[in-house]
Order: structure tokens, then C-alpha cells, then sequence
């Protein structure tokens, strides 16, 4: 099946009737569990007032555990998001709830398989405060530069939305090929030796500007995470989370023994 109509089965299953009886497809059961979970949150989260249901919170957030990295642009990509909240949006008017004008959804995924007791799916919501936008930020974007350990590439702009980053430039598994590295710490020395081929990846959010950092290891203690963030003189562990950690101007990005510096810069450079 091509990828936009499972988009699209995806849709209409969780949103055929998102405030009403209406049945759920049969032959979609996962698609069916996101969908009451999503209404479960929402209307967790809602409380009368004047006479309407009221839904406050302007973010709601769809975490996936066990979504494999090659797929995670689908569901995290913007067109899914937009997608659900037109749905979303459409299905709280005709329940006559409230909510507000800056709503949004977005979907975390996880290569992770959850863990016994842990669930696949969790649904939060939150307010999101808008900060204001500086103008330069919009003409501003990431750079990668390598400080130590040797890379396919000295520096690479952050165009895309998704840079993976680990030892090897293609990653194969039993299956066949898993996930290209667009840097990649290609050649046999013992520095380029601590990084693991799937070792990082870096996702740029249109919605606020934003480049966060997401650990790919695998591996088993809180000290054995292998990746952190040097900034202002202190280090900060990057273990792997649904959220990742934000990147700022002259972060010094360490996996393992190589080091990346991450700046902005203005677009018209690249």
C-alpha cells in the first residue's frame, strides 16, 4: 500500500467521527487505540464552563513507541500534523467545544519497543507559550562543523529536516538497509571507533525554529549514553527521550570522542 493512503486510512480511522458513535474501521485496531486515546486525553483535559465544554491546552502530543527510524518522517512530518488537526479541529466544533485559535498537534515517535508495563501510545497535552519570533531566526540555519574525528564532510548545513549522524554512511541490518548517515565518521581510527553507526539525529521544527538533538544508541545505564551537549562550560547528557534536546548557537556536540560544533548562520551563506 502506498504511504498516502495509509496516511490516509490513518485519518479516517481516528477521526471518522471523533465526538460521536459512529464505528471504527475493523481492519485498523492500532489506528482505532490512537484515536480513543486521543479523545480519552481530550476530554480528560476539558471542563465545563458557560454552557460548553472547554479544551484549554493548544498542544496536543501523540507519542509512538516502536516506530523504525526509516518511517519517522512520515508520522512526525508536518503534512500527518496537519492533517489530524483539521480532523481534530472539525470533530471538537461539532462537539461544541471550546478551544483555542493556536491549536496543534504533533506526533513523537521512538524506535523503541516499550518496555513491560509501558505503553506504545501516550497522549499528553500542554500550553504552549508563543515566544516572539526574531525576524533573523527565519534566515538563520544550522551548520554542523567537525572539530574532532574524521567525517565524510568538514561541515554540512542543516537543510534537510532530518541529519542522521553515526560511523558508517549506509547502516544495514538483516532486513537490508535501515538508514543512511548524512555524516558520517567513515574510516578506521580510534576516535571515529566511539561512534555508533547509528549513533544521533538532528529534526528541525518549522513551528518554532528549533533544532533538537535525539540519542540513537543502544545501550543499558544512565552513563553509558555516549552522547552530550557542551555549552558555557558544562555538559549536559542527551539520553534518548521522545522530545530530544534543543540545540543553541555554539553547542559543542560530543559522540562518544568526536565533537561537532552546531551553530547559526545566515542563510545566504549556504
Amino acid at each position: 500500500m502506498a504511504i498516502s493512503d495509509v496516511i490516509e486510512k490513518l485519518g479516517r480511522a481516528m477521526f471518522e467521527a471523533p465526538f460521536g458513535g459512529a464505528r471504527i474501521a475493523k481492519d485498523a485496531p492500532e489506528f482505532a487505540e490512537i484515536r480513543l486515546a486521543v479523545l480519552d486525553c481530550v476530554k480528560a483535559h476539558s471542563h465545563r464552563a458557560a454552557g460548553k465544554s472547554v479544551f484549554p491546552y493548544n498542544l496536543v502530543s501523540v507519542q509512538l513507541r516502536g516506530v523504525p527510524a526509516d518511517q519517522a518522517d512520515v508520522f512526525e512530518g508536518e503534512f500527518l500534523a496537519e492533517h489530524f488537526l483539521e480532523e481534530l479541529k472539525n470533530g471538537l466544533v461539532r462537539g461544541n467545544f471550546r478551544f483555542p485559535a493556536d491549536l496543534r498537534i504533533e506526533f513523537i515517535t521512538s524506535p523503541d519497543l516499550p518496555l513491560p508495563g509501558q505503553e506504545w501510545l501516550t497522549v499528553s497535552t500542554s500550553i504552549e507559550k508563543k515566544d516572539a519570533k526574531p525576524a533573523a531566526l527565519e534566515s538563520q540555519i544550522g551548520k554542523l562543523t567537525i572539530l574532532n574525528g574524521a567525517a565524510n564532510a568538514a561541515e554540512i548545513a542543516l537543510k534537510e529536516g532530518r541529519t542522521n549522524i553515526g560511523r558508517t554512511a549506509e547502516v544495514f541490518r538483516s532486513a537490508g538497509p535501515s538508514r543512511r548517515n548524512d555524516v558520517a565518521f567513515i574510516g578506521e581510527t580510534e576516535i571515529n571507533g566511539t561512534v555508533s553507526r547509528e549513533h544521533a539525529h538532528i529534526l528541525f521544527s518549522r513551528k518554532d525554529g528549533k533544532y533538537r538533538l535525539f540519542n540513537d544508541r543502544v545501550y543499558k545505564g544512565e552513563s553509558n549514553c555516549g552522547l552530550w551537549i557542551t555549552r558555557g562550560g558544562l555538559s549536559q547528557a542527551v539520553h534518548r527521550s521522545l522530545r530530544g534536546a534543543v540545540l543553541e548557537d555554539g553547542d559543542e556536540i560530543h559522540l562518544g570522542s568526536a565533537r561537532i560544533r552546531f551553530s547559526l548562520t545566515p542563510a545566504a551563506e549556504n
